[in-house]
């Protein structure tokens, strides 16, 4: 369906994300994104039944939840108000779709940490810094930092993304807008956590991609969705130890257990590990919408 979509004459250009396809239309995208999951930037030959669907309703709420902190590319998830030449294909874009301004995007993920966990855990234990910076502070696994910590990356198509300091993010990039990156990404991290944890689930960290239309920055991509963020039940968390997430995380952590290279190509996934991947999915996005 994605082919014959890209062949109309409105699409410009298509391009193939890990996991949402990208149709230029001139001054807007659609951005369709697909059931296809990725670990460790590869994707995998298995998908997650209605994880596109997910995906895409969380982060049309973020989008209008968090339009007074910062504006965002939103423009429509109706398939009525697209170009009339998409019409047709409405039953496939129809719930899993969203039509977005075209933005000049900035090339870093903006990750925001509240806890201790993953990569950044990994890093501290054999370090004591986390993406090169040090830190003061003697923490344990899952454990909560005093302030939320902003911890940039690089985007590398194709390839595996590079963790960079803040101080290094400040020299790719004018230092006003590095600073207005960060304060963004700490105001919306703090906002959704706040939220969420009224709901008994703790936004231990999370990413945030920007582009900006002329001097104006703009939230774009995803917001706060399974595949962005890692979702924490507070009923299980105890600090010490990794508490039961409704996020990729389990993903990652059935393939380390199998002993995977993290390189191409990734592993199938078992049958009972889609099924339970689209369960938590499905359960924190059932929490999100009450929010």
């Amino acid at each position: 369906m994605h082919e014959e979509i890209s062949n109309l004459q409105i699409v410009k250009q298509f391009r193939k994300g890990k996991v949402r396809d990208i149709y230029d239309l001139g001054s807007t995208l659609l951005i369709v994104t697909t059931d296809r999951i990725s670990a460790f930037d590869v994707v995998f030959p298995d998908v997650i039944p209605d994880k596109g669907m997910i995906l895409n309703a969380i982060s049309v709420h973020f989008f209008s939840a968090t339009k007074d902190i910062i504006p965002n590319h939103f423009i429509t998830d109706k398939v009525s108000e697209y170009p009339k030449e998409l019409h047709p294909y409405a039953d496939y874009l129809t719930g899993r779709s969203m039509l977005v301004q075209k933005t000049r995007v900035i090339p870093f993920e903006c990750i925001v940490r509240g806890y201790i966990s993953g990569s950044a855990w990994n890093e501290y234990s054999r370090t004591s810094t986390i993406g090169g910076m040090l830190i003061a502070e003697d923490m344990q696994e899952s454990q909560k930092f005093s302030q939320p910590l902003f911890t940039p990356s690089t985007k590398v198509e194709g390839g595996h993304d590079e963790n960079i300091s803040y101080r290094e993010l400040m020299s790719r990039m004018d230092e006003s807008l590095a600073v207005q990156l960060k304060n963004k990404s700490v105001e919306l991290y703090s906002q959704a956590h706040d939220l969420l944890l009224k709901k008994n689930i703790i936004l231990a960290d999370t990413k945030f991609e920007f582009g900006s239309i002329g001097n104006q920055l703009l939230l774009i991509d995803e917001v706060l969705t399974p595949d962005s963020s890692r979702f924490w039940a507070l009923e299980d968390y105890e600090i010490g130890k990794n508490p039961n997430s409704f996020d990729k995380q389990y993903i990652r952590d059935f393939v380390s257990s199998i002993g995977w290279d993290k390189n191409p190509p990734a592993p199938n996934l078992p049958e009972e590990v889609i099924a339970k991947t689209r369960e938590k999915y499905m359960a924190i996005y059932n929490i999100i919408k009450e929010i």
